[in-house]
Parts: structure tokens; C-alpha cells; sequence
């Protein structure tokens, strides 16, 4: 369970935010409130990608996300530049686990950059922070 100094220190950087749950999930309402979840759930879907062991496990993995994600008119297209879309597309056929590093970073940098501090002026993170700022006052106010 997150406390108010979690909820604040979530402002310091968007790490903080997309490696604690509640804080990913007040990120991906927001992102969802200006139709770019596809964002996070791309980075996440990285993330995930990265810790695959088995190779037939790569091959279908790196396929969903490409499909999900990187091809023209892809469900959940991500805007990354042409030739980052380029490489993954000549390279899909064999995929490494770094094949997605670039369009991750790229992703990342766009959340860090554009999404993030929009997020932390947003009513979704000024709801979180007041929400826990209660919940703290009320464990606190029968000492007083």
C-alpha cells in the first residue's frame, strides 16, 4: 500500500511511478484520459518481453508486440520515428531481446518528457495525493 510520501515522491521521475502499482495504474487513467495508454502498455509489454527465457517464447512475444504495436495500422500503434519502425520490421523475423530497446527508449522519453509532467498537473495525481494525504490524517488524528 502506497503512503503520501510515495504518492509525492512519484513526482520525481517517471521510474517512480511506472515500478510501483498504484502509481502505474493512476498513470495509465491519465494516459487513457488523453488517448496515449498505448504508451505504457508498450513499455510494459517491453519490460516483460526483456525477461523471456525461451527462445519459441521470444519469436511469439516479439510478434504479438509488433503486431500490437508496431506495424502500419497496428490496434495500439506507438508514434516512433521511421527508422526505428524500419529496423524492428527487418529484424522481427529473428528477434533479440534488445530488437524493441530503441522504440522503448523512444517510448519512454515521450512519457518522461511530454506525458509525465502533464500527469503530475492532472486531477488523477491530485486526486491520488489528496486521497493519501486523508488516509494519513486519519491515522493520525485520534493522537492529537
Amino acid at each position: 500500500r502506497s503512503n503520501a510520501g510515495e504518492t509525492m515522491a512519484w513526482s520525481e521521475s517517471v521510474d517512480t511511478v511506472l515500478s510501483n502499482k498504484e502509481g502505474l495504474a493512476a498513470f495509465r487513467t491519465f494516459l487513457k484520459s488523453e488517448f496515449s495508454e498505448e504508451n505504457v502498455e508498450f513499455w510494459l509489454a517491453c519490460e516483460d518481453f526483456k525477461k523471456t527465457k525461451s527462445s519459441t517464447k521470444i519469436a511469439l512475444k516479439a510478434q504479438k508486440i509488433y503486431s500490437d504495436f508496431i506495424q502500419a495500422d497496428a490496434p495500439k500503434e506507438i508514434n516512433i520515428d521511421f527508422h526505428t519502425k524500419n529496423d524492428i520490421s527487418q529484424n522481427i523475423s529473428e528477434p533479440t531481446l534488445s530488437c524493441f530497446d530503441a522504440a522503448q527508449s523512444s517510448v519512454y522519453c515521450l512519457m518522461a518528457k511530454d506525458s509525465f509532467p502533464r500527469f503530475l498537473r492532472s486531477e488523477v495525481y491530485k486526486e491520488l495525493v489528496k486521497k493519501h494525504q486523508d488516509r494519513n490524517q486519519k491515522k493520525w488524528l485520534p493522537f492529537l
